[in-house]
């Protein structure tokens, strides 16, 4: 079998600075923005030892686009670009192929993405581990899947939770608890 190789380009986005990698077929990582080009680079290339910074595809020019116009607040879709998850999990793969379908704006809970896929409550802490472990965050949009309760729930990219916050923020899903139903008096 022949060896994949990997082209990978750091680029700045509204957020940060960015990091893609990919196949011949189709984007194989992203990394969420850092503060530093150097930042970004040095988390993407620690799961891909054989990438080489390279010219990017049309199809990679694309979805780096999208990528930019996301972080500047613009309704972007991502469930069209092509991915290689070749050595992925095949139970993670249906898990990935669930929370492409969660659309901008709207989010989801592990258990909720479990039961979708016909597997019991249990399996939520899979969809978490899946969710953790996402090659493509944001291509896959694992920020749109929360913990039980709509709680935020980890996030494993940099900046945690607080990342996953302002990323839901940007598409206007609003975190805060609701208003208390019954408004004080003031007696």
């Amino acid at each position: 079998m022949a060896e994949t190789m990997h082209h990978y380009l750091i680029f700045e986005t509204a957020s940060g600075f960015c990091g893609i990698a990919w196949s011949d077929a189709g984007i194989t990582r992203f990394q969420l923005p850092t503060k530093s080009a150097e930042a970004t680079e040095r988390l993407l290339l620690r799961r891909l030892s054989d990438a080489e910074s390279g010219a990017p595809t049309p199809a990679v020019l694309e979805t780096v686009a999208a990528v930019k116009r996301y972080f500047q607040g613009e309704e972007t879709d991502f469930s069209g670009v092509e991915l290689d998850l070749a050595g992925q999990d095949a139970f993670f793969r249906d898990i990935y192929a669930a929370a492409r379908r969660v659309g901008w704006g709207r989010t989801t809970t592990y258990g909720a993405l479990a039961k979708e896929l016909g597997v019991g409550p249990e399996a939520a802490r899979d969809v978490g581990q899946a969710m953790a472990k996402n090659p493509v965050a944001l291509i896959i949009p694992c920020h749109r899947v929360l913990a039980a309760g709509g709680k935020i729930g980890g996030f494993s990219a940099p900046g945690g939770s607080s990342s996953k916050a302002r990323m839901l923020e940007l598409e206007g899903v609003n975190l805060a608890p609701p208003p208390p139903a019954q408004q004080s008096l003031g007696f």
